[in-house]
């Protein structure tokens, strides 16, 4: 409630509060539980406020109130890319340091890709798309085998909280490669070997070491990743925020940080019953209703890793498997 309504929407007062919009918090709550709430909020204002502390949305909502009142701004024309994972204060600021008119802002995104942010009105922002989008429907960076795959983790058509649809069916790739491999493996170990083999596999047919990844939940389990590649005699890099890594290594990293890239060869690996979705997840849920938005963003983020596959794609996990596995090979 902190992150994605009241230090999101720079709420300062009590009333403020009671008459924001929660939209994309499937939760309600009426003025007499805000009113509850409130003087935890306005402590935890108070404490920034007496050490000199800003959040990231403060300096959002600050460069935002410096621009929103300037005829000038920094720049003609913005291009965001994306923009599915836009929260509020950033996109006030895009706003903010946009001219006014039509055509200023071009945003590009996907909402099955939405792994960071929990869903708002863009219209309560000002900033409407309704009838001014296009849903691109050629792939050119993955195989139709791949794309075809992975589509089936994601419903057909995802709408957002405006009552927008962007419809995913009619998709084509430009080429074609090998089909995925799914593997629910007895144990670790024999998964290792498998992810080992499909590394192995790659690298006889000549993909560099560099163009291969593997990605996994959570840090936790990040050992099976660079214990398979191990097992294919080969150096793991792990990705950062800031590096990927040497050429002639393999790369591995979590999910989220898949984010962006693009490998010849991925295996998604460690997609057991408790990490996806991760169980973690699950327990700190604190309304059944919050329940649907939690397993949609870690079906999107399962989605993300497995696209970043050009050409191969393995998917694999320990006995049972994750649920989402299953829809892999509908």
């Amino acid at each position: 409630e902190w992150t994605n309504v009241v230090d999101a929407w720079q709420l300062k007062t009590a009333d403020a509060y009671a008459d924001v919009p929660r939209l994309g918090r499937k939760n309600r709550m009426g003025r007499k539980q805000r009113d509850r709430l409130w003087p935890v909020f306005a402590r935890v204002i108070g404490e920034l406020d007496s050490r000199g502390f800003v959040t990231e949305a403060g300096v959002f909502q600050a460069m935002a109130q410096h621009y929103g009142g300037k005829a000038e701004k920094p720049f003609d024309h913005i291009v965001v890319d994306e923009a599915q994972d836009l929260g509020v204060p950033e996109l006030r600021f895009l706003v903010a340091i946009a001219p006014a008119g039509a055509d200023a802002l071009f945003f590009a995104g996907d909402l099955g890709q939405r792994i960071f942010q929990q869903p708002f009105s863009w219209k309560a922002l000002g900033v409407n798309v309704t009838g001014r989008s296009t849903t691109l429907k050629v792939n050119y960076r993955t195989s139709h085998q791949i794309r075809e795959t992975a589509d089936r983790l994601l419903p057909g058509a995802v709408t957002d909280v405006d009552s927008r649809d962007e419809e995913r069916k009619g998709t084509v790739s430009v080429f074609n490669g090998p089909d995925p491999i799914v593997v629910v493996a007895a144990d670790s170990a024999a998964e290792q070997a498998a992810v080992a083999n499909f590394i192995n596999a790659a690298l006889a047919d000549g993909v560099l070491p560099e163009d291969i990844g593997v990605f996994v939940r959570t840090r936790d389990v990040m050992g099976r990743a660079r214990e398979a590649v191990k097992a294919a005699g080969r150096d793991a890099s792990e990705i950062t925020l800031h590096k990927e890594g040497p050429a002639g290594s393999v790369r591995i990293g979590v999910m989220h940080l898949a984010k962006g890239l693009e490998f010849k060869a991925v295996a998604v690996m460690a997609c057991d019953e408790d990490v996806l979705p991760l169980k973690a997840r699950l327990d700190a849920v604190a309304d059944e209703t919050e329940l649907d938005d939690v397993f949609d963003t870690e079906r999107q983020l399962f989605y993300v890793a497995c696209t970043r596959a050009r050409d191969r794609l393995m998917v694999s996990g320990v006995k049972p498997g994750s649920q989402f596995m299953a829809d892999l090979e509908r």
